[in-house]
């Protein structure tokens, strides 16, 4: 399935389910990468941190190589590392990626009405970081 379905159908889904997801207080579980489970230690950027940006993050108008929303790709992990501060190995609370899906600094990343990270996906990311953010 190309980008461009993948995000009309994204964006026709989270239409729909928005207001359920707002009126229940819950997150969305069955989106795009909800699938994409991170495990409490020993998270890999192959196997987990790249498969979720590649499903949630990378297509066309967000963080692919062409668009670069914010000047930021997530195609690959020397994309994601190329600029300072974007991820801090072992230090979350600085990472300026782990600050931004938590929305703690700037607009909570991926936006609303965007497919959104699961509870379990933004700690597996933290780990990740907290763990050296290796590209394994």
């Amino acid at each position: 399935m190309n980008y461009t379905k993948r995000y009309i159908q994204g964006l026709m889904i989270a239409g729909f389910a928005l207001p359920f997801i707002l009126i229940l207080g819950c997150e969305d579980t069955t989106g795009p990468g909800a699938e994409i489970i991170f495990p409490d230690v020993n998270v890999s950027y192959s196997q987990h941190v790249q498969p979720l940006f590649n499903q949630t993050c990378t297509f066309s108008g967000c963080h692919s190589d062409a668009s670069q929303a914010g000047g930021l790709s997530l195609t690959s992990y020397e994309n994601l590392t190329a600029r300072p501060n974007i991820v801090v190995p072992h230090d979350p609370e600085v990472s300026l990626l782990y600050l931004r899906i938590e929305g703690r600094i700037g607009e909570q990343m991926p936006p609303p009405g965007w497919p959104q990270l699961t509870r379990n996906q933004r700690d597996g990311i933290r780990t990740w970081i907290e763990e050296g953010a290796e590209n394994n």
